[in-house]
């Protein structure tokens, strides 16, 4: 596939996610609320998580902000369920590599639809967008674990 392909079927990509979000809402009843912002931007999310025996069961979002940020939030909260708060903790590291525009070494891991946003790492002033939600989850698994 030529880049021009791969690089619209990326874009079609993020606006569906961006246009039909999966896990958008709250969770109640328990769960964890993180609410994190970039003032850079402006771009805001709500993160709530349910975890249980180390386990996050379900993770729903809310929030406003540019395509890549909900985009990413929406892609990360599906690729975190139903994984282990480590393995969810070491996604979101190889996702902060691949936005710094490092090269992926796990042969293991599958991104997914998250392999989408590595063209974000071109545009330094995205990053943050991308890395949002992704953050609001770190600080809410390690939050949990204390």
């Amino acid at each position: 596939m030529s880049f021009n392909n791969l690089d619209t079927l990326y874009r079609q990509v993020i606006m569906d996610h961006y246009k039909n979000p999966r896990n958008k809402g709250v969770l109640e009843d328990g769960s964890l609320t993180i609410d994190m912002n970039n003032p850079t931007c402006g771009d805001r999310i709500r993160l709530t998580l349910k975890v249980n025996d180390g386990i996050v069961n379900d993770a729903k979002f809310e929030g406003e902000g540019c395509s890549i940020s909900m985009s990413s939030a929406s892609m990360m909260t599906q690729a975190i369920k139903g994984k282990h708060i480590d393995d969810a903790i070491k996604l979101s590291k190889v996702f902060s590599e691949m936005m710094q525009g490092k090269e992926i070494q796990d042969d293991d891991l599958d991104l997914g639809d998250i392999e989408a946003l590595q063209g974000v790492s071109k545009f330094p002033a995205r990053i943050k967008c991308a890395t949002l939600a992704w953050k609001a989850m770190e600080k809410g698994l390690n939050e949990d674990r204390l």
